[in-house]
């Protein structure tokens, strides 16, 4: 069988390996217009700070791999256009400017994701630089000696992250957002105003609720005009989302309004010839039980091996996501797993939620610190929502256990009384899980 395969980030790498390790005699091509793949991006900002011992380990696979799994790499050949019903491909090699024409039996589209970049005056200007991949990551890295001043636009985890390792070296950051809170996305008020109070102590000026209207480059310096204020640096880095990178689909495939490919549990397309995976393409989100759009590196990995497992017939059913992460700003942990509240509220759900604040492990002990742990449930069937933790202590493998009990549709009750370890060195005689399941039944029976 001939499979074609475009892109070759995180869901195309993949499913490369996965296709070849079950069927080794497919004829499989891959077309990347870059000349890397596998690049693990979330790594940038600590490859900024001098964190990553080696930027080549920040590829996890290499074109040498696939080829010796089998693959026919095409790198530096861009896709120019695709006809999914005659089932051929326009494909251009960027370095030559030869275009060829090339025939699939079955096709994967891992395309990826682009930059929201609205067009908004001086945006292409000399200092605004961009935040996504490997030419991008050693940009910032060359840059970043030279930086005294910064202004960060995009307060979710790329940004968010960026913004503290340049003002842990030294820089004066300003982190702009058009929402209210650092990482609105992912955490509820009770914990972004615990990382918000980090940023300023660590001299970040947060300009929130603020909206980009324009960059004005005068020589060497950079001004981001808000609709509140100026904010004058050496750099701006456009931090500020992403969107599915389809356009060589559009009016071909099925797709989400954002122009997400909607893709089955099988990972095949409305197309059954053509799969997709990774950022180009629809999750499901199972605590709405809906399609939605969440580009992480996570949801990639899993539905690339999935086209692997499902590439000659449909085999294997794709559990979804809910949508899991965590990162570390400041020596604090943030972890979640769900929805938050203002999330559930903009996809038309009812939910409720409690915090609670408790020593992560007994006071008898030398030392302790708190952890920070919200619960979100539906009020009508207590079944759970979302979760998040915040603490000092390494608290992230709890945004594991919350995404199980996610996945498995389970309640505040079952989750109070789950069987957790106590041991005086890592928690408390309940774990912090188990007494925020406890405080969210005892508000909903008050309720």
């Amino acid at each position: 069988m001939k499979i074609a395969i475009i892109g070759a980030t995180h869901a195309g790498t993949f499913a490369a390996q996965q296709i070849l390790t079950n069927h080794p005699d497919y004829d499989v091509t891959v077309y990347e217009k870059n000349d890397n793949l596998s690049f693990l991006s979330c790594g940038i900002a600590l490859w900024v700070g001098n964190h990553v011992s080696n930027p080549k380990k920040m590829f996890y696979s290499s074109p040498e791999k696939l080829a010796a799994l089998g693959a026919h790499m095409q790198m530096q050949h861009e896709v120019l256009s695709v006809d999914v019903t005659a089932q051929t491909l326009r494909v251009k090699d960027c370095i030559s400017g030869e275009e060829t024409t090339a025939t699939y039996d079955k096709l994967v589209v891992t395309t990826g994701s682009l930059p929201v970049i609205p067009p908004i005056d001086g945006i292409d200007s000399k200092g605004v630089y961009l935040c996504k991949d490997w030419h991008d990551a050693e940009t910032l890295k060359n840059l970043a000696p030279s930086i005294k001043r910064a202004v960060i636009i995009g307060a979710g985890y790329i940004g968010a992250e960026l913004s503290e390792q340049l003002s842990l070296a030294g820089k004066d950051v300003t982190l702009v957002d058009a929402f209210p809170r650092v990482l609105y996305k992912n955490f509820d008020k009770d914990l972004s105003d615990k990382i918000e109070a980090e940023y300023r102590d660590h001299g970040v000026q947060l300009a929130l609720g603020e909206k980009v209207i324009s960059f004005e480059q005068q020589g060497d310096q950079i001004t981001v005009h808000t609709d509140k204020g100026d904010y004058a640096a050496d750099v701006a880095v456009w931090c500020a989302g992403f969107k599915p990178n389809t356009a060589l689909f559009d009016g071909q495939l099925d797709m989400l309004p954002n122009h997400a490919i909607r893709t089955n549990e099988y990972m095949q397309t409305s197309n059954p010839n053509v799969f997709a995976a990774g950022d180009a393409t629809n999750v499901h989100y199972n605590p709405t039980g809906q399609d939605d759009y969440i580009p992480l590196a996570t949801n990639a990995v899993r539905q690339g091996m999935l086209i692997g497992q499902n590439i000659d017939q449909p085999t294997v059913k794709y559990m979804g996501t809910q949508a899991t992460s965590a990162v570390e700003l400041y020596g604090c942990c943030m972890a979640a797993s769900g929805l938050t509240v203002e999330g559930a509220k903009m996809r038309g759900l009812k939910a409720d939620a409690v915090t609670i604040e408790e020593p992560y492990r007994p006071e008898f002990m030398t030392s302790t610190t708190n952890v920070t742990c919200r619960l979100v449930w539906d009020p009508a069937t207590h079944r759970i929502l979302g979760g998040a933790v915040f603490s000092k202590h390494d608290v992230s493998q709890s945004a594991n256990v919350l995404s199980l009990a996610i996945q498995n549709k389970m309640t505040i009750e079952q989750l109070a009384m789950v069987d957790m370890f106590f041991q005086p060195n890592f928690d408390q005689p309940l774990n912090w899980l188990n007494n925020v399941a406890l405080a969210a039944i005892n508000k909903a029976n008050q309720e």
